[in-house]
């Protein structure tokens, strides 16, 4: 309990926290983007003429 209490009310606690939901949140931007874009590669490539 402790560890949380320091984690949440502490400089460097903080930091830590804010670095993690950032990379949490850059991961879920990453694989949306990846997603989305191999689906219009899909779509591109199904297109008559094929992907070019």
């Amino acid at each position: 309990m402790h560890a949380l209490i320091d984690f949440f009310s502490t400089d460097y606690g903080l930091m830590s926290a804010g670095v993690i939901a950032f990379m949490l949140g850059m991961g879920v931007f990453y694989v949306r983007f990846f997603v989305s874009h191999m689906h219009e590669d899909e779509q591109r490539a199904q297109r008559p003429g094929g992907a070019r």
